[in-house]
């Protein structure tokens, strides 16, 4: 890997689709021969040996418990939200809560 290749990417190459990967390799990674019969994760790793990239241990996101836990949270308010019994005021009071749960879970998603 003496010569070092440079690629310009509108996003990040974890996030490109199987094919836009393919046509990074064809048109702009010529030593990677036969992209066009791999899939992501072959194509993403030959890549990133090419680019000389190390791949990361822990790709999981640091935030993903405290999801977990907010998403477990949002179902149990959902079954409260749809038990009789529960007047309107609680309704609502629920279902701002459960926006509230879901925009903070986009966001630690987001964030990681």
């Amino acid at each position: 890997m003496a010569d070092e290749i440079t690629l310009d990417l509108k996003k990040p190459l974890d996030k490109m689709t199987a094919k836009e990967l393919r046509d990074l390799v064809i048109n702009q990674i010529p030593s990677i021969t036969g992209a066009s019969g791999k899939d992501k994760e072959t194509l993403l790793s030959e890549i990133k040996a090419a680019m000389g990239i190390t791949e990361e241990e822990g790709g999981a996101s640091p935030y993903k418990a405290q999801i977990l836990s907010m998403k477990a949270q949002m179902r149990e308010m959902r079954a409260k939200k749809a038990a009789e019994g529960a007047s309107r005021k609680e309704k609502d009071i629920l279902r701002r809560k459960i926006n509230g749960l879901k925009k903070r879970t986009r966001h630690m998603a987001r964030t990681a």
